[in-house]
Parts: structure tokens; sequence; C-alpha cells
């Protein structure tokens, strides 16, 4: 696992818009969703809310690995790849369902996202 680097987290507080995340399923075929509800929790790992993933979720149980891309108000991107967890249970699912997820939203599973590389357009941060 890496960690983010100061940039990163600077980046991520000042993101604007949604995050894009994309998986891919077992024929290598990319699926790539807009997600808001996404929170960093550490240095190593960011939740996602599942709360209509379909295609995502039949990725991430397959085992997939996945990118999250972000953009800050000064139009710099960032991209994180890693690996995931889909948990429907437990501290991580109990904080997101019970904290910070709006209660509009149905919270289905918390989906872990573990840091292994981080890039800032071409250049690799971590």
């Amino acid at each position: 696992m890496a960690k983010l680097p100061e940039s990163a987290i600077q980046a991520w507080e000042q993101r604007e818009g949604p995050v894009v995340f994309t998986t891919v399923d077992s024929k290598g075929v990319p699926n790539a969703v807009y997600v808001t509800c996404v929170k960093r929790v550490s240095e190593e790992e960011m939740v996602v809310a599942d709360n209509k993933m379909s295609k995502t979720r039949a990725n991430i149980m397959a085992g997939c690995t996945a990118s999250l891309l972000y953009i800050t108000k000064e139009k710099k991107a960032f991209q994180l790849k890693g690996s995931l967890s889909y948990q429907t249970s437990g501290k991580v699912f109990d904080e997101m369902k019970n904290g910070w997820l709006d209660k509009k939203f149905p919270g289905h599973a918390a989906v872990v996202f573990h840091v292994e590389e981080v890039y800032s357009g071409a250049e690799k941060l971590a």
C-alpha cells in the first residue's frame, strides 16, 4: 500500500466536482462512474459509498483493481490506482452509513479503495 503524498492530500481537499471511479470487468472492459459520496479516511485509504453501482459492484466482486480520478479547482488532475474491498458491516461501513453519508443515499456498502499508486498527470508521486 502507498501513502498519499501531501500534494495529493491538499489537492483532494481542494477538488472540484465529482470523482471518476473506474473498474474493469473480467474481460478487460472498463466501467467508469461519477461518484460524489467518497471520503478520504487515511493516507492509504478512500471509501466510496455503493449507492447504486451494479456494474461496478460486479467488477469489485470479481476482484478487479480500480482507479479514482479527481481534479483541483486549478484544473490539475490526480489519479489513484489500487485494490478494493467491499464491506457491508464493520467499523468502516458503520462510519459511512451512520456518519458522513447523507441519509438520502442508500449506502449498500462501503467500498474501501486501498491506494497503491498516485499520479499527478503523467508524474508518478507514490
